[in-house]
């Protein structure tokens, strides 16, 4: 069976493996034989292989050298680039974080690569779906040139174990002076909530004009709170200062798929269909019947979000 390497995304807090890397474990296992790839530094690996190994990865290839941490991306395209030389993957897959996607494209780069991005689904036959155009389209699309890489979108696959042999397989670091031209100076942890991460949340609660103010998101974040979601905000709501732009949900913002998404106070242009028309369900609040939210929504209440929002939190909190 053909082998294909799937780089693994780590919580900085805990050294945990990520949501995203559990479904690009996922998805790859229908292109052939998962293995993993951990690049950091040293002990970064510690914690994961069991993780890995329950999720599909027959192998776990270890890439631990301080310099991977010291400097930016490129470390990392560069350990992927030798080991598509060595192994001959059938298939690279990356999360589609931030950091996925441009390791994904310097990689595709250095190995003359095709290289599909934000995909949600990979057939048996190497065939990705897309959705692109802000969403109006969906696309089918197959690499053709080298060793295919894909990123995937987050919450676009469910995660599902299956359980493989984690064999440990030490690489052996050895990075050019390219991959050593932006070095890290300084590293600054984001203090977290407990509510869950945006991209990975499987129900997210955004907020937008309509809220009319910073302190009114206190409603959008209890009802999130009730639900165990996450908060988002439309980017009207970010540009007049409401939320923090890192909440952003849209075309220039982040991209969102979960199985619930509420939104309150959104009108439902295109920037913003475009970074959630993908969530399974969709749920829209707003007192102008003709929003163009409604359009999208699976269901719709037409109403006072000041009235709706804070009754419903109510009526969640009695059912626990």
């Amino acid at each position: 069976m053909a082998e294909v390497l799937v780089l693994v995304e780590l919580n900085p807090a805990d050294g945990t493996v990520r949501k995203g890397t559990l479904e690009a474990l996922t998805a790859a296992r229908a292109l052939g034989e998962v293995s993993a790839v951990v690049a950091g530094g040293p002990g970064v690996a510690a914690g994961a292989r069991e993780q890995l190994a329950e999720y599909g990865a027959a192998k776990v290839y270890v890439a631990e050298s301080p310099e991977i941490d010291e400097y930016l991306v490129a470390p990392k395209a560069e350990v992927l680039a030798q080991l598509v030389q060595q192994a001959s993957p059938a298939a690279v897959v990356i999360p589609s974080s931030p950091e996925g996607r441009e390791v994904a494209g310097r990689l595709a780069l250095k190995t003359g690569s095709g290289f599909l991005t934000d995909v949600t689904e990979i057939a048996a036959d190497g065939t990705a779906t897309q959705v692109v155009f802000a969403g109006a389209q969906i696309v089918h699309s197959k690499v053709t040139v080298g060793t295919p890489i894909y990123t995937l979108r987050g919450n676009s696959v469910t995660p599902e174990p299956a359980p493989a042999a984690g064999e440990e397989v030490p690489v052996q670091v050895s990075l050019s002076d390219q991959a050593k031209q932006t070095r890290v100076v300084d590293k600054v942890v984001e203090m977290k909530s407990n509510r869950p991460e945006l991209t990975e949340a499987s129900i997210v609660v955004s907020g937008g004009r309509g809220v009319a103010s910073a302190e009114n998101f206190s409603i959008i974040e209890g009802l999130a709170d009730s639900l165990g979601a996450a908060v988002g905000a439309s980017r009207a709501a970010v540009d007049s200062g409401f939320y923090p732009h890192s909440f952003q949900v849209g075309q220039t913002g982040k991209t969102v798929s979960p199985q619930l998404y509420i939104a309150v106070g959104i009108s439902g242009a295109i920037q913003h269909r475009a970074g959630m028309q993908t969530s399974k369900t969709i749920v829209a609040v707003n007192k102008d019947p003709e929003a163009p939210i409604f359009e999208l929504a699976d269901f719709g209440v037409v109403g006072d979000l000041f009235q709706v929002v804070p009754a419903a939190t109510e009526q969640i909190a009695a059912r626990k």
